[in-house]
């Protein structure tokens, strides 16, 4: 059996991991720059299954994803010698309004009577785990169990898993159309004219997934979402533990680095870091962690979250032979291991 995975970040890589595990031989990773280098590479690695989630159907979802990491981390690191940075950092995030922790307080008694680990702390008790907090502050929902990984880290491991399991990968390589047989996907012609034949077609192209010709109409358009973020290096660091407030968050990564973040962008794909939003990002940051004001600012840039309407694509399409594992949005690093097994049941039956 062949299998084509299109695209070749978290999620592609992943899938063809996946689908080797499961004891596909013939696995042909096609990326059109190089693994890694859109949205992957570009997200802060937050494992925030409870704050990210908007019902109980969907936490219960994001929480098996990010129970699946742990096991994960360790067969990865096991393979290829990669540590990928995970480690259970919590999440406080901040209430600086009435309103505000009305909503935190809640979402705490929801996570409690799912059994889940989450408490309401007050001001003290918010500055006693992390006492860089600013002073504008009523208290904090605390998620101890939310966790982190370091997305290149991740991608790195993946690469090279992929790589020892003899999955071919080709990179510079476009996709110009699927090939079809009659109403079933039979393979891809990439730019270059070869015709490439497959048992199975998987797209993963993220924020591209909907510019591949021959994907049917009625599959849900994928669209990018830009993210600007910013990273600044504060040494020795204060922080060490991932907090949101007003909108934004900041991640420690515990060696200084902390990457802030994020704008929320419908611009096409326009890949611009702009300063508009990095003043932005920079603003909610320092107000969150005032001591920030002083740390170096290291890099800043942006890319895309693939959009779909209604939630991610995963699994069978409507064109036999096409399978899906697209459009996660804000938590693709997340959902990439739990997305990655059911892409592969679904092509393998």
């Amino acid at each position: 059996m062949r299998v084509v995975v299109i695209g070749g970040g978290v999620m592609g890589c992943a899938t063809a991991l996946e689908l080797s595990r499961r004891g596909v031989r013939d696995i042909v990773l096609l990326e059109r720059a190089v693994p890694g280098a859109e949205a992957s590479s570009a997200a802060a690695g937050m494992l925030a299954a409870q704050v990210e989630s908007q019902d109980d159907e969907e936490r219960a979802r994001y929480v098996r994803a990010r129970a699946a990491y742990a096991g994960w981390a360790d067969e990865l690191r096991a393979e290829t010698g990669i540590d990928i940075a995970y480690r259970k950092s919590g999440v406080l995030e901040l209430a600086h309004t009435e309103a505000e922790e009305t909503h935190l307080r809640a979402r705490v008694r929801s996570n409690e009577a799912a059994g889940l680990a989450a408490s309401f702390v007050d001001a003290a008790g918010a500055r006693a785990l992390e006492p860089s907090l600013g002073p504008e502050l009523r208290g904090a929902a605390w998620f101890p169990e939310e966790a982190q990984v370091d997305p290149p880290q991740l991608l790195r491991a993946l690469v090279a898993a992929v790589a020892r399991a003899g999955v071919v990968v080709k990179s510079g390589t476009t996709v110009s159309a699927l090939a079809s047989s009659g109403d079933t996907c039979r393979g891809v012609v990439l730019d270059s004219g070869e015709t490439i034949a497959a048992d199975a077609v998987v797209l993963a192209a993220g924020s591209w997934s909907s510019l591949v010709p021959g994907v049917p109409k009625s599959v849900p358009a994928v669209r990018p979402v830009r993210g600007q973020l910013v990273m600044l290096e504060e040494r020795p660091p204060k922080l060490a533990r991932i907090v949101f407030s007003g909108g934004g968050y900041v991640v420690p990564r515990g060696d200084g680095r902390v990457i802030c973040g994020s704008t929320m962008e419908d611009v096409g794909h326009r890949r611009e870091v702009t300063a508009a939003g990095v003043q932005g990002i920079l603003a909610v940051a320092i107000r969150t962690i005032p001591s920030l004001g002083a740390a170096e600012l290291s890099r800043v840039w942006c890319n895309f979250r693939p959009h779909a309407p209604g939630g991610p694509l995963i699994g069978a399409s409507p064109l036999p032979g096409l399978f899906l594992a697209t459009g996660h949005h804000r938590n693709g690093i997340l959902l990439a291991k739990v997305t990655a097994e059911a892409a592969a049941a679904a092509v393998l039956g």
